[in-house]
């Protein structure tokens, strides 16, 4: 299946260069001159090589089809995170290098998919968003509301995140677990 290079998320599988790569991180860049561009940073499924390319919106790519079956994730053991298969309740363990940084957005029961292919673990979607607390924070100025900038964050998580001026410490917010960023105060 083709689509198209600003559509490479996280955990996609795609045929590039004759082998098979695993999306680690997607960066989407809005330069001032000339259009926008995905960055991304693959990992061969094969041998672990990395590689770093830039796709344009009108480029595509193949995507892999993978089985996808759906796991809950159950806890953390040292490196390794396991799952389980909702259907047979196979457990699975995954070491955390494999989710990569979103490992940290993982909470008990989550529900996840995992991409398999010949049986073997590929790739992993998390939910696109999820709720945490904010930890840490610098406090809220009176009449800094209105402006545009964000200020850094600490989440329960352990993740750092940019947040609008408004919220403070203990809210809930949503925040987008691919690209790591703020979407809104939890309700």
């Amino acid at each position: 299946m083709k689509i198209n290079g600003n559509e490479i998320r996280p955990g996609n599988v795609i045929e590039h260069q004759g082998t098979i790569w695993v999306a680690v991180k997607v960066n989407a860049v809005k330069p001032g001159k000339g259009g926008a561009f995905a960055q991304v940073e693959f990992k061969n499924l094969i041998d672990g090589r990395k590689l770093n390319e830039r796709f344009r919106a009108s480029e595509t790519v193949e995507r892999i089809r993978l089985e996808q079956k759906d796991f809950t994730f159950l806890y953390e053991e040292g490196e390794n995170l396991v799952f389980m298969d909702t259907v047979n309740y196979d457990q699975l363990e995954l070491n955390k290098e494999f989710v990569g940084e979103r490992a940290a957005f993982l909470q008990d029961g989550m529900a996840v998919v995992v991409e398999l292919h010949e049986e073997r673990p590929i790739g992993i979607q998390l939910p696109d968003q999820v709720t945490l607390e904010v930890t840490e924070t610098e406090p809220t100025i009176k009449g800094q509301t209105q402006s545009s900038s964000y200020k850094p964050a600490m989440l329960s998580n352990g993740v750092r995140c940019m947040v609008p001026p408004f919220i403070a410490v203990g809210e809930n917010i949503v925040v987008d677990t691919n690209e790591i960023i703020y979407v809104k105060r939890a309700d």
